[in-house]
């Protein structure tokens, strides 16, 4: 007798013996069950609070998803605002120079448990640049600058002086390392899906009819209030008249406004590039920045924050003190290659490099926007940050990011990302090489003809 069987794969004729056998029985084997051991120690609840993934990596994902699917397209990455163009040798070579020490016993200086103070007199030169460079003027001297690892890691630093008792206002959209701070830190609710926002923050509204500048006077007390200029995503940069109303109301509300400045020498307009040109902005501010965008130090990593004396908590403590604290218990300092670079962005030939680079990626800009507004688009931005933000009524964010990427493979930043106010738009970032700018915008201009 011949049987005949199929389990899904290729068909057998399988010939049976003639003896008989007897009874056949087929016998399960039990699946062990594996024990999977748990700590008694709770998570996080805020942890779980957050949506999903942080932006850019979820965006890094879903491209990494897009090349299994079609592993000969030539992808163009126009998401995440990395840098593309290489770090001007006058940079480099300080950089080199500063690293061929590290060898030699003499001049090789490990951490001492007295890194409080070594840390501080090892960034003295640097932070004496930084504060004759950008705030010569402003009141900032160099001991209220202290050096970091760039402006994102500082903004959570700052997020644990300020502890979890706080609240705090964003602009809507802004960069979502604020949000998410917040939340990780316990400032905030639950996530209000029905609104897309966090309870217990302020979302500052900004909207092209009001300029992307907030209306204040329908702006809510809070302790915090984290603000960017230019903007990332919008890329507006807010006016010496609009910046002193924010200065004026952080007065008047005894809050202490968080300016990120990191966009700060892509400016155009006669705007203010720090908020310490804002006269009273020393009593109630404090700023970051970073040379991230500037000289390509994105990998690099070197920023800073200046936290001026005069700035204090309710007790009369100043909020610089315990700024040191923190980076003094989390923080080692910056590397002493790193300074160096940065010492070299700031030197009279550094500069001049830096602002060639950042003229470059504002070609880039250019190139882009003229290519939007070509297509009837409405654009925003461009003009005083290196992104463009792109308006697509009606439309999800999310929907937009996936049609580009599946029709033309370019990689773009979907606005809900930045907020509930970046709904309908895309942020299309204007670090890359020139030839993949231009072909990026002639796969737009096929899409969108």
């Amino acid at each position: 007798m011949v049987v005949s069987l199929s389990s899904g794969y290729r068909v057998q004729n399988v010939p049976f013996p003639a003896k008989s056998i007897g009874v056949c029985k087929c016998v399960a084997t039990p699946q062990e069950q594996e024990t999977v051991f748990k700590t008694k120690v709770s998570r996080n609840a805020n942890m779980g609070k957050l949506q999903a993934g942080y932006l850019f990596p979820e965006i890094a994902r879903r491209r990494n998803a897009h090349l299994l699917k079609y592993p000969d397209a030539k992808v163009i990455s126009l998401g995440i605002g990395d840098t593309t163009e290489p770090i001007p040798e006058v940079i480099t070579s300080a950089m080199a120079k500063a690293f061929s020490f590290l060898p030699n016993v003499v001049n090789h200086m490990a951490c001492p448990p007295e890194k409080v103070i070594v840390v501080m007199e090892l960034n003295k030169p640097l932070r004496a640049a930084i504060a004759s460079t950008f705030y010569g003027n402003f009141g900032i001297e160099e001991d209220d600058i202290f050096i970091s690892d760039g402006a994102k890691c500082d903004i959570s630093r700052l997020q644990v002086v300020f502890g979890s008792n706080v609240t705090m206002a964003v602009q809507d959209p802004s960069y979502p390392a604020y949000v998410d701070s917040s939340v990780i830190m316990g400032q905030t609710g639950e996530f209000q899906k029905d609104v897309e926002k966090y309870a217990n923050i302020e979302y500052m509204r900004c909207t092209a009819d009001n300029g992307f500048f907030p209306d204040l006077a329908k702006v809510a007390r809070t302790d915090i209030i984290f603000f960017c200029s230019p903007n990332n995503p919008t890329g507006a940069a807010a006016t010496r008249e609009q910046l002193t109303q924010l200065v004026q109301l952080a007065k008047k509300n005894g809050s202490i406004i968080v300016y990120d400045s990191a966009y700060a020498l892509y400016m155009s307009d006669d705007n203010p590039r720090s908020i310490f040109e804002i006269p009273g902005a020393r009593e109630v501010a404090i700023e970051t920045s970073s040379f991230s965008k500037y000289a390509g130090f994105t990998g690099v990593r070197l920023g800073w924050t200046v936290v001026p004396k005069q700035l204090l908590f309710s007790d009369g403590f100043p909020v610089a003190k315990d700024f040191n604290r923190i980076v003094c218990t989390c923080f080692n300092g910056a590397s002493n290659v790193a300074q160096a670079g940065a010492l070299a962005c700031l030197s009279p030939e550094g500069l001049e490099a830096i602002y060639e680079v950042i003229g470059f990626y504002k070609e880039n800009t250019d190139i882009i926007v003229d290519t939007f507004n070509s297509l009837g688009f409405k654009v925003y931005g461009g003009k005083n940050a290196p992104y463009v933000w792109v308006h697509f009524p009606g439309q999800s964010s999310w929907d937009v990011f996936s049609e580009i990427l599946e029709k033309t493979h370019v990689v773009t930043t979907p606005g809900s990302g930045f907020g509930p106010g970046g709904e309908g738009f895309i942020r299309v970032s204007a670090f890359g090489h020139r030839e993949n700018i231009l072909e990026a915008c002639r796969r737009f201009k096929q899409l969108y003809k």
